[in-house]
């Protein structure tokens, strides 16, 4: 939502992974949330300690969803309901409504419909998120090389 936990954890899991098998030069990944309220800031610091200890360096600065991300990349990824409602009424034309996907659609073996907001979910909460953000980053990458 805010642009601070799971999306700039999304990105920066997907980013490592992409450097792993040596394909970062090929793609460019972002996040984005649906309200500028933390525009310019960094990743929560208990999102950032949890994927630390994971070995993700999470740098990103959060800003808000704009229309031209529907042109400028192939997928338009939401976490929960919420966001894919946000996402579905901020997308300019049909075509771009095609690029929205539920991350948990790439999970290979987790079995949730939601990525869940760890904001106030304690520790175990962010682990849970990152659990779930790797498998389905795992299963996104299957799906795009």
């Amino acid at each position: 939502m805010g642009n601070i936990c799971r999306s700039p954890a999304a990105e920066g899991i997907m980013k490592h992974k992409l450097h792993e098998q040596g394909l970062d030069k090929f793609f460019h990944i972002d996040s984005a949330g649906m309200h500028g309220y933390h525009d310019g800031e960094l990743p929560d610091s208990r999102m950032r300690a949890h994927a630390a200890k994971r070995g993700y360096n999470l740098t990103s600065l959060s800003r808000p969803v704009t229309e031209d991300d529907f042109y400028v990349f192939d997928y338009i990824i939401g976490m929960d309901d919420e966001n894919i409602a946000f996402l579905r009424g901020k997308a300019p034309d049909e075509a771009s409504r095609q690029k929205i996907h539920r991350m948990t659609d790439f999970c290979q073996n987790i079995t949730t419909d939601h990525v869940p907001d760890p904001y106030y979910g304690g520790s175990q909460g962010f682990e849970n998120v990152l659990d779930i953000l790797e498998d389905a980053c795992e299963g996104l990458l299957r799906q795009s090389i």
